[in-house]
């Protein structure tokens, strides 16, 4: 056992209290204050609404620690536990070019975490969803999902996963660099081509058929100077009954995506005041600060990969006899989220900003009680609770708490 196995087995220790500290404080909060509707919300949410959302918050709450035990357990047992290297074992004696043995090792890898995910899959699908009154996805629908999910994972990574390995062999020390530019260039390319060959396959998408949004809409997009391909509604009422809308796309492929639920549960102005409030993430170039961002990440990220790939103790640590080039970036994704974790509260607290930001701009776009009436809709219809932990909050939240929102947008 080196220095890194046990800085590994307890960052796990670490991460894992964490989670179940802050998911204890979570819950214990939203139980005490479960029984009263918070003030500046008892003319808009019922108590029957109110303890709803408290109730599933606390139930995926509960699922999460489960699944986040579970995740640990499965990653302890891929790396100290030596199934990577058996695995690793079984693929190199078929005997083919390293590239090739790297595909087929990877790939097997993601299917068979895939297969490891699925019965929390159906349980939070079929069972806690369910029990909320949540889900409308048909097991037919979730089969057919999973095999696209898979057949995609084949078209899409076989070609990408064989570059990178062909870059990591044959591009000398400086293959992080092209690996990040590589990454840099497919992300770009994913985000342009997702909204009109990808999504489809999962969802039906219709173009906006009510004239009067319609014209609304073009006209705000019009005066903040936005192009896009296109206003859509997406039938998410076919796999949940939670709402949304997004813009998705990249360049002049841009798409505004309505849920279908959404549209039927809020007026016209008041998706106007959703619309201008998205329209505030591209105004406010929040979209290409996080390419940046993650693009950074990225870099610091395969720039350190380069340099733990050539030390013998990075391997050794995590449970891993063979070094190779296609072990050593399963090992550093595998385990980066463990000692990435605390780092999540600044994410967090970016995310959260640019939400404030967003709202700011919406309100000059649309009227302030119009976004306010759309977010407590929305809060109501998704279940989120109206009374989280502040310090769960502050940690994981991306987007800030019903009450603290609604405040600043009563200020601004």
């Amino acid at each position: 056992m080196n220095l890194l196995t046990v800085l590994f087995l307890a960052a796990i220790a670490v991460n894992f209290t964490m989670q179940w500290y802050l998911l204890r404080r979570h819950i214990r909060h939203i139980e005490l204050n479960r029984t009263a509707v918070p003030a500046a919300f008892q003319d808009k949410i019922s108590l029957e609404a109110h303890q709803l959302a408290a109730d599933y918050t606390c139930a995926k709450s509960r699922l999460s620690l489960v699944e986040s035990l579970i995740g640990m357990v499965i990653l302890v047992l891929w790396t100290l536990g030596g199934g990577l290297q058996f695995l690793d074992e079984l693929w190199r004696n078929i005997q083919v070019a390293q590239v090739w043995t790297g595909v087929l090792f990877i790939l097997s890898v993601m299917l068979i975490s895939l297969l490891i995910d699925l019965p929390m899959s159906v349980y939070r699908t079929f069972v806690l969803e369910e029990k909320f009154g949540f889900n409308k996805t048909t097991p037919r629908i979730f089969i057919t999902d999973s095999l696209k999910t898979i057949l995609l994972l084949l078209i899409i990574g076989v070609p990408m996963i064989s570059l990178v390995l062909w870059i990591m062999v044959h591009a000398g020390s400086l293959w992080w660099l092209y690996v990040w530019i590589t990454w840099l260039l497919f992300s770009l390319f994913m985000m342009w081509a997702y909204p009109a060959f990808i999504a489809p396959l999962f969802n039906k998408f219709r173009p906006l058929d009510s004239l009067e949004l319609k014209q609304r809409i073009e006209s705000l997009l019009d005066r903040n100077g936005f192009t896009s391909k296109g206003i859509f509604v997406m039938d998410g009422s076919t796999r949940s009954s939670h709402g949304n809308a997004y813009f998705t796309g990249l360049g002049a492929n841009k798409r505004i995506v309505f849920f279908d639920t959404l549209m039927e549960d809020l007026n016209h102005d008041e998706i106007e005041a959703v619309l201008a409030h998205e329209l505030g993430h591209f105004k406010k170039h929040h979209i290409k600060k996080r390419i940046v961002l993650m693009a950074a990440v990225y870099l610091v990220g395969l720039a350190l990969l380069g340099w733990l790939s050539e030390m013998p103790w990075f391997y050794q640590g995590l449970g891993v006899r063979t070094h190779s080039t296609y072990m050593a970036i399963t090992l550093f994704v595998m385990t980066a989220p463990v000692f990435t974790y605390l780092l999540q509260p600044v994410f967090s607290f970016l995310s959260r900003r640019h939400e404030f930001e967003a709202d700011e701009f919406a309100v000059q776009q649309s009227r302030r009680h119009d976004l306010v009436h759309a977010l407590v809709k929305l809060y109501k219809e998704n279940a989120n609770t109206l009374t989280p932990d502040p310090l769960y909050s502050a940690f994981y939240d991306s987007h800030p708490p019903a009450p603290v929102r609604i405040a600043h947008l009563n200020k601004v």
